[in-house]
């Protein structure tokens, strides 16, 4: 059996602090990879840059130029790191028997890929990366995650506990993944619907190599609530739910101020009128907002807008093109008529 061909996909954004480190790592680890013959000397290392801020995209071109096995992806702009990976698998699938998607803060052990492999060559089409502890984070956040996997499986969201976005796919099943378009993306709630035979490997998580969390609180919990609306309708039905409840119970209260007012024993007072008109106001006004949040979505779904768009691809280039660039100044200007030359 010939050796696989593996792409090794990095969402970048605002990373120049720590990239080198994870190209050394990185491209040490695919050297043994390859010597090991798990995979082919063809592999590639492919990082997304995001729209970053900082000097990324400069790293990644420059590294590009002196090794054969580092490519990279400019987005045109910022679209959040689900779409920068998506646009990392999707531009490496055609040139890859497996991808492999991790981030480039590398707190995800990369020792562990060697076991992806060997899983990948038993038969499985998706091996899930999973924790088996979240002893690395702060108090707040282990609860908190620990929370948001217990709450989609009460909605019914099958996820994989304790699974971000470190996994292997295969061809086949990122074929599969490109089908699902829908704009709103939660990865790991859509990976899993693919049914291909799948299995996990546990790891530990590390600490960060060098920067800041691209992930604060703020940006947590629109994806907590992103993966909630975009796979369970169950919000709404407590709505409704909550509606039924306080609709039975003014019938009840309704009989109970019948009965006293029949017997002449009312009390008047605005305490409980205020009382109940601010209960029912905030039930609606958060019913409102939910179906709202959902009305928006399916508003974002039928606009069709591209979930990225790819400024610059270094993927799609034969080394020869891109090394023609190595002796000029470098600009995105010199990268893209080697591009435009190449798609010619």
């Amino acid at each position: 059996m010939m050796e696989p061909n593996l792409t090794i996909v990095i969402p970048c954004y605002n990373e120049g602090a720590v990239l080198h480190e994870t190209m050394n790592q990185l491209d040490a680890l695919m050297k043994r990879l390859i010597e090991e013959k798990l995979i082919s000397n063809r592999s590639k290392l492919l990082f997304v840059d995001d729209g970053s801020k900082d000097d990324t995209w400069m790293i990644i071109y420059k590294a590009g130029l002196r090794n054969e096995r580092i490519r990279g992806v400019k987005l045109a702009r910022n679209v959040g790191h689900q779409r920068a990976l998506l646009a990392g698998l999707l531009t490496a699938r055609d040139r890859s028997d497996c991808v492999i998607s991790i981030d480039a803060d590398l707190q995800d052990d990369i020792e562990v890929i060697r076991e992806f492999l060997l899983k990948f060559t038993e038969g499985y089409e998706i091996v899930y990366g999973v924790r088996d502890n979240r002893e690395t984070d702060s108090f707040f956040k282990r609860n908190t995650a620990q929370g948001f996997y217990r709450l989609m499986e009460k909605l019914g969201v099958s996820l994989v506990y304790n699974h971000a976005d470190y996994r292997l796919m295969s061809k086949r099943a990122l074929d599969e993944l490109s089908k699902f378009e829908e704009v709103n993306l939660f990865l790991r709630g859509i990976v899993p619907l693919i049914g291909f035979k799948a299995t996990s490997v546990y790891y530990a998580r590390k600490e960060r190599l060098a920067g800041e969390s691209k992930y604060p609180l703020k940006k947590m919990v629109s994806f907590a609530f992103d993966g909630i609306t975009s796979f369970s309708i169950t919000p709404i039905r407590l709505v409704l739910f909550s509606g039924l409840i306080a609709f039975f119970i003014s019938l009840v209260f309704g009989v109970y101020f019948l009965w006293l007012k029949m017997y002449g024993s009312t009390v008047t007072g605005w305490t409980s009128l205020i009382t109940s008109i601010w209960l029912i106001g905030g039930l609606q006004l958060i019913a409102i907002g939910l179906i709202g949040e959902y009305i928006g979505k399916m508003y974002i779904e039928t606009k069709r807008r591209p979930k990225y768009v790819i400024d610059i691809n270094t993927y799609q280039l034969p080394q020869t093109a891109f090394q023609s660039t190595g002796s000029k100044r470098f600009n995105d200007e010199n990268l893209n008529m080697n591009l435009t030359q190449f798609q010619k």
